[in-house]
């Protein structure tokens, strides 16, 4: 029987009798599903979300739906991609324990997956619009950044598993697609999905005319689509992490690909940039405070990645790549190799960042950060700003050494006019 013939989307008045039977659901939530109560919390792009809850605890129910969910059924897409997702998800469980929800069950034909609920938490995004500090949070950032992409790669896994996974996700072809377009060639023209705000028409005209600039994002693309060095979670921002005030997990790894290593790095950076510059559409108060926060976790997930990366590098590096046999078995440091790794990840790390800034501003699915701004007027020279830094990061990314020049370059932009 076909995919089509026995999919069937999830309701909440339909969850209790064909979840019903489910050994998974009787442990985590209890056995009688008629003292269950179940909510839809869908609120993003492409899935419906559903908590389930009884006075005997609670789970998330995701599901994949056959078509882009903020567009319609105008916009098809696979429901395999839910088999991926759990697919990311066991590995992340694996490369960075303790950094992804628990997952108790999953159905490729329903394309559904049943996971831990993760309670208290809240999504990332939603703190730092609310101006809420989360303590070690780019310490987080950066160690699951740095585990997945080393123990992702061939510097520890054998070649032979690696380049079998990459095959492996070699069929989740609909989903870098769209990372593809939106982020990296729609908003350097006018897309028919694209959209901003009119205020920045003349910023946009210019960005667009660049060529210097399009060159190097088209390059960049070039390395996301070619390059399978590690897999990435492919959709790593503010809203793919839950957070309390202590405790961080990541979450919806549907875009998970083999790509470079500073993927995942440069896009949750750019997370942390917009809510640096979009802070003065939130509060007066405290404002400089907390943007200096923000920075800092920033700043900290660069350490620790840096830190962490290094740590497996030394303690974990047994695949092909940099072999000890060719450093340290000849009594020889390998740290300026590791060094030389860590450069390139930083310089692609910026140039994704960059690109993401732009994506969020000028093609289709933006993030609240700016867009809980209502008024156009105060919103439009924060996101100039965000703007005009993201084209200096892709430009310059080789020439910016450490975090901490690209920390000036943001307090600068934070106090220009690019309008």
């Amino acid at each position: 029987m076909s995919e089509a013939d026995t999919y069937q989307p999830l309701s909440p008045e339909t969850i209790a009798e064909r979840l019903g039977s489910l050994a998974c659901m009787s442990e985590h939530v209890g056995g009688d599903p008629a003292s269950w109560s179940v909510r839809e919390i869908g609120d993003g792009n492409l899935n419906l979300v559903f908590i389930v809850t009884s006075p005997s605890g609670s789970v998330i129910v995701k599901q994949a739906l056959p078509y882009v969910r903020l567009v319609g059924d105008s916009w098809p897409l696979p429901l395999y991609r839910a088999f991926f997702e759990n697919c990311a998800l066991e590995r992340q469980a694996q490369r960075a324990p303790d950094a992804v929800p628990k997952v108790f069950h999953f159905d490729e034909s329903q394309a559904l997956i049943v996971m831990e609920h993760l309670t208290p938490h809240i999504i990332l995004r939603n703190k730092l619009i609310a101006g809420e500090q989360i303590s070690g949070a780019g310490e987080f950032v950066g160690n699951f950044c740095a585990q997945t992409a080393f123990r992702g790669s061939e510097l520890s896994l054998a070649s032979a598993d690696k380049k079998r996974d990459v095959g492996l996700f070699s069929g989740n072809v609909a989903i870098p697609a769209i990372t593809e377009s939106l982020v990296f060639t729609d908003p350097y023209f006018d897309a028919e999905l694209n959209n901003h705000n009119p205020l920045l028409n003349s910023l946009v005209a210019e960005l667009r005319q660049d060529v210097t600039l399009k060159t190097a994002v088209q390059t960049a693309l070039m390395k996301f689509a070619s390059n399978t060095e590690t897999m990435v979670h492919g959709d790593l921002h503010s809203g793919s992490i839950m957070a309390t005030d202590s405790e961080l997990k990541v979450i919806d790894p549907e875009f998970a690909q083999y790509g470079p290593m500073g993927f995942d790095l440069g896009m949750v950076s750019a997370n942390f940039l917009m809510a640096y510059f979009s802070q003065p559409g939130h509060r007066g108060d405290n404002l400089a405070t907390y943007q200096d926060w923000i920075l800092n976790v920033m700043v900290a997930s660069f350490d620790a990645f840096d830190a962490e990366f290094s740590r497996l590098w030394h303690s974990e590096r047994t695949g092909m790549l940099y072999p000890k046999s060719l450093f340290e078995d000849q009594g020889q440091d390998s740290g300026e190799a590791c060094s030389h790794v860590l450069a390139n990840i930083h310089r692609d790390a910026l140039v994704f960042c960059g690109i993401e800034m732009h994506r969020r501003c000028l093609s289709l699915a933006h993030n609240a950060d700016f867009e809980s701004i209502e008024d156009p007027a105060v919103r439009a020279p924060l996101e100039a700003r965000n703007i005009a830094m993201g084209r200096e990061l892709i430009l310059n990314a080789e020439n910016l050494a450490h975090c901490s020049a690209v920390i000036d370059m943001a307090k600068a932009h934070n106090v220009g006019d690019f309008l």
